[in-house]
């Protein structure tokens, strides 16, 4: 269970079940932001990049490419501002591999198999889940 615990403003302290500590935050002022980490959807995108980056790696690993350098970006877009909620209507994954000899055929199927078989967060967006709500008064 992932546990958010209200700073002030609108700023969280996070603890995931490892026990990683993040601060969640907006850079938004105006909503009480104070930019003092990630906003919710900025951990989403981050979530889909981790997750098929860690994917795409194992896997160009085991398919034994020379791989230097790795990097993926993720990009959203949102329904415009004033409208909402706002969700991303499209998420953009862009894998960069550098390295001696990268067979364009594994870095294809490694993204393939990422998006398709093992990224959880990818696949738990295009499931679209259900979500319910609860809520207690504590004390």
């Amino acid at each position: 269970m992932v546990k958010a615990t209200w700073i002030d403003g609108i700023g969280f302290s996070a603890e995931t079940p490892s026990g990683h500590m993040l601060v969640v935050d907006s850079g938004e002022e105006e909503h009480g932001g104070k930019n003092r980490g990630p906003s919710p959807l900025e951990c989403l995108l981050l979530a889909v990049a981790a997750c098929s980056a860690m994917d795409v790696i194992s896997i160009l690993r085991k398919k034994r490419q020379a791989v230097r350098a790795y990097r993926v970006e993720v990009e959203g877009d949102r329904v415009p501002p004033g409208e909402w909620p706002r969700p991303y209507r499209s998420i953009r994954v862009r894998h960069f591999v550098s390295g001696d000899s990268i067979d364009q055929d594994a870095v294809a199927r490694a993204v393939e198999l990422s998006d398709t078989k093992y990224c959880s967060v990818i696949a738990t967006l295009r499931e679209q889940p259900d979500v319910r709500s609860e809520w207690l008064i504590e004390g």
